[in-house]
């Protein structure tokens, strides 16, 4: 080896570097970083710009189609003292709150259905994701037709069942406008809550069940004591992203009410795509958007260290 490297000393320099990077590929850091480089790049170019981006409108006056004027934090005081934007805010939380937690009760339910054993019970799970996997505007607008007050479904089968006619107006009544975004959300979430605590119930051992049983341990005692405690952290990890995904909702409240009537259905996203694109205030509408920012900051902390805790 000595002789060869005094011969050939380029050959002896590239076969050094070669163990060289392989022993610091070996090392797990080093290798985690190069596999998450790509991921963070697509991250920081499709995330991070418009994030920051957004930042930058919402400290600008910026009209359509003009140049941005720095104007600090004047739109966030604007913001403040707008009644709508606190109409919007209670909103956000209610049809957030609501809707994930009829998702996340009926989708245990569902669940723990899908856990037995019945007939054709795959095609049962297949069926149950189409709500999910079907683009939100066009379950939207089927729905839009359903709840029309002269062609509604629903409301010929409340007159077949005694309702006085014409039935009520259900996106038109601002209370029975939000009751019906909220069911419709949860209609579309539930296939998301429902598969994947489906996956979280079949890593739980039997061995568990048959113990308790034997134990004297009735359904509900083998729920609360194993089942429950188990899935806990699946469910909140879905929970979590269940409450993003429905506190930006932003197709499914246009299509259906564009945040009527009178704002009893406007959220921060419509909202602020309304000043934005409707009022062209890109700048006040920018600082809507990110109105919602904190609480979702908070939420996500709160999970992450309970989460770390478990």
């Amino acid at each position: 080896m000595t002789i060869a490297s005094e011969r050939f000393p380029v050959l002896a320099h590239a076969a050094h570097r070669r163990a060289s990077l392989s022993v610091v590929l070996d090392r797990q850091s080093v290798f985690s970083w190069l596999m998450m480089a790509l991921p963070l790049a697509f991250l920081a170019a499709l995330v991070g710009y418009p994030f920051f981006y957004g930042i930058l409108l919402s400290l600008e006056d910026r009209p359509v189609a003009h140049a941005g004027t720095f104007v600090g934090l004047k739109n966030f005081v604007t913001d403040a003292h707008d009644p709508i934007f606190w109409r919007v805010a209670i909103n956000t939380f209610v049809y957030t709150g609501v809707a994930t937690l009829l998702k996340m009760v009926g989708g245990l339910g569902l669940a723990l259905a899908m856990n037995q054993h019945f007939h054709m019970k795959n095609l049962v799970r297949a069926l149950l994701l189409l709500p999910f996997i079907v683009p939100t505007v066009l379950s939207t607008v089927a729905w839009l037709w359903m709840l029309d007050p002269a062609f509604s479904v629903v409301n010929r089968l409340l007159v077949a069942l005694g309702w006085p006619k014409p039935g009520p107006s259900w996106l038109g009544d601002p209370t029975l406008a939000m009751v019906s975004i909220i069911i419709i959300n949860t209609w579309r979430g539930l296939p998301f809550y429902g598969i994947t605590l489906l996956a979280g119930l079949q890593t739980v051992p039997s061995e568990l069940y048959e113990a308790a049983s034997m134990d004297g341990a009735g359904g509900w005692e083998r729920f609360r004591f194993i089942t429950l405690p188990l899935l806990r952290p699946i469910i909140l990890i879905v929970t979590l992203f269940s409450v993003i995904f429905t506190f930006a909702d932003f197709q499914l409240v246009y299509v259906l009410t564009h945040g009527g009537p009178a704002n009893a259905t406007q959220l921060f996203a419509t909202y602020a795509f309304d000043i934005a694109m409707g009022g062209g205030q890109l700048g006040l509408g920018a600082s809507v958007a990110l109105a919602m920012l904190p609480a979702l900051a908070l939420l996500i902390v709160a999970l992450t260290i309970y989460l770390r805790r478990e």
